[in-house]
């Protein structure tokens, strides 16, 4: 070969030396950025210049012109992603969990310092001492005091957790636009690397980073699958929808209930809409929404993937109250942890308040039966007495004493009977299509007739006695086994345990919570290890190449300074 052609050997080992030099900088300059992929170089030989055939030979008379940085490639393994993200979207939706079950005890377990079970207690030692000493005008107050302490503390609780539940529905929104964001990302990536690879010449490692590290904080937000075309576009599907596919982001809408100002995930696409007259739409999302909460939650259905789906789980659809738990609805509220919680503590104070009015009443002389009045229609079935103002356990306007009284309605419906003249005072019923009938924490006070006066309580029999039965009734109300926390509990328990049994069920709920998420961190953690050790720089690794290269720089360029100094001396020794 003419030793003129020979210095191209040299110039192309040095251009490729300088290149591999270049990427070991690169990845030893990035070995502690996050989603960096470690890029290795791939040499090849140049075109062979062929001097001469021979069919008689073994081969062709060729000689080569020097080597050729053919391209630098990233080092991943498809599959270990594709595991790493399906394993870090369950470990983030575990890890909500958690965080929401720990927010809760927190929430039951202490009010401003104290533990609401502290109240309860207090409560319960009020009723104590009241059956000890029922006609005592301290006694009654202290009862009607600790009621009172009882209705404040128990709202403050229920408070709270609604406020928790409007903490979770802002997440819920900052990560809907975190998604929709993303997923505009993934378009731009897309179009980037597709305009540098479409020649065949380079390849946008960098820009495959920024992508692929927006695709593993996808998957912790949402149970995603993803794939590449032959173009290097990636498609992305979320709970089997497509989200970025040929070049659309179909971003996912909010839908807000006018009632709670809850959101609600769902695909546009899919839902159908009504134009209002300002031009917005209105749109029914049944059957469009993103996430179908009523499927049970389990790793083997691959329900249990993503952190947006345990914060609208967690959060609920509304406000639970007692009426959540009757037969035929609980499954509505039993996998929301919020919702769970705010219907069981409902229930509690539900139970209390109408045991200690119906005690009350019962000492007020009222009755259960069929009741004619002077229109000539007939109450059936109705607790009701006769109007009494002078009557035990009665109130000025003749209607029997409630410790707990409704704050939208009154609970007692004056009627007057078939003889045209009596007065009877209904109990009116709780309906649950009828929010302000019920004794719910949200609508329950004490009476503020018995706050300004608590000796109306009296409990002194018209004969002048103590009134012990009903006082004894009451203490015996609270020990009474007779409540379930939830339709799913067999246990009985008393008020004075129920609240005791609801914290040990949080408690509970929250240890498996936390074990799960543990045991899901270990498995995250093995297979990121396992991914590093493909994906991951190595410093040791990049200072031997770099050794290497630099060894390889200075070889081609001694090759080079031969080749002059040949040249030279041929040039010399021929007088040119």
């Amino acid at each position: 070969m003419p030793l003129m052609g020979s210095l191209y050997i040299g110039s192309s080992g040095l251009q490729t030396s300088q290149n591999a030099l270049n990427t070991t900088a690169h990845n030893l300059s990035n070995v502690d950025t996050t989603g960096y992929t470690r890029q290795q170089v791939q040499q090849s030989n140049r075109a062979y210049v062929t001097l001469s055939t021979d069919p008689k030979s073994i081969s062709n008379k060729q000689t080569g012109l020097g080597v050729t940085y053919s391209r630098v490639k990233q080092v991943r393994d498809y599959f270990l992603d594709k595991t790493y993200r399906k394993e870090s979207g369950r470990s983030m939706f575990y890890e909500v969990s958690t965080e929401v079950m720990e927010e809760v005890e927190s929430q039951l377990g202490e009010l401003n310092g104290e533990a609401f079970q502290t109240t309860m207690t207090d409560f319960w030692t009020a009723i104590q001492e009241l059956s000890k000493d029922p006609s005592s005008s301290v006694t009654q107050g202290m009862l009607v005091q600790r009621a009172a302490e009882f209705v404040q503390r128990a709202g403050a609780v229920y408070s709270g957790l609604s406020s928790y539940q409007n903490n979770l529905n802002t997440q819920i929104k900052q990560n809907v636009d975190k998604i929709n964001k993303y997923g505009n990302q993934l378009l731009t990536l897309n179009d980037q690397i597709r305009a540098i690879e479409s020649g065949g010449i380079e390849h946008a490692n960098d820009l495959r980073d920024a992508r692929n590290q927006i695709l593993d904080e996808l998957a912790e937000l949402t149970n995603m699958t993803f794939s590449e075309d032959r173009y290097g576009s990636v498609s992305v599907q979320i709970e089997g929808v497509d989200f970025v596919k040929d070049g659309t982001c179909y971003e996912i809408a909010l839908k807000t209930d006018e009632a709670t100002g809850f959101y609600t995930p769902f695909w546009p696409q899919d839902a159908t809409y009504t134009v209002r007259a300002d031009g917005t739409r209105d749109y029914n999302i049944d059957g469009a929404e993103v996430f179908d909460l009523s499927v049970e939650i389990s790793s083997d259905l691959n329900t249990d993937v993503g952190g947006l789906k345990a914060m609208l789980l967690a959060r609920g659809d509304h406000r639970a109250n007692y009426t959540d738990l009757a037969e035929g609805k609980y499954d509505g509220v039993s996998q929301s942890v919020v919702m769970n919680i705010q219907a069981e503590f409902d229930q509690m104070i539900h139970n209390v308040v109408t045991k200690v009015n119906d005690i009350l009443a019962k000492a007020a002389g009222v009755q259960t039966g069929d009741l004619k009045l002077a229109d000539g229609t007939t109450r059936p079935n109705v607790r009701y007495c006769v109007s009494d103002p002078n009557g035990y356990m009665r109130m000025e306007d003749g209607s029997p004493i409630q410790l707990f009284t409704k704050v939208t309605t009154d609970g007692y419906e004056k009627v007057i009977g078939e003889d045209g003249v009596t007065e009877y005072w209904i109990m009116k019923d709780e309906d649950p299509k009828s929010p302000e009938s019920l004794y719910t924490i949200g609508n329950l006070q004490v009476n503020p007739a018995l706050t300004k006066e608590p000796s109306k309580l009296g409990f002194r029999l018209a004969d002048g006695s103590e009134d012990k039965e009903t006082a004894d009734a009451l203490k015996a109300a609270f020990t009474e086994e007779a409540y379930t926390l939830n339709p799913n509990v067999q246990k009985k328990t008393t008020f004075v345990d129920y609240y005791t049994d609801l914290v040990s069920q949080v408690s509970n709920s929250g240890y498996v919570f936390r074990s799960i998420y543990e045991n899901q961190v270990t498995t995250v953690e093995a297979t990121q290890s396992a991914r590093e050790q493909v994906i991951g720089v190595s410093t040791d690794e990049e200072l031997s190449n770099m050794i290497k290269f630099q060894n390889a720089y200075n070889a081609s360029s001694r090759y080079i300074n031969v080749i002059s100094e040949m040249l030279d001396h041929i040039l010399s020794t021929l007088g040119v």
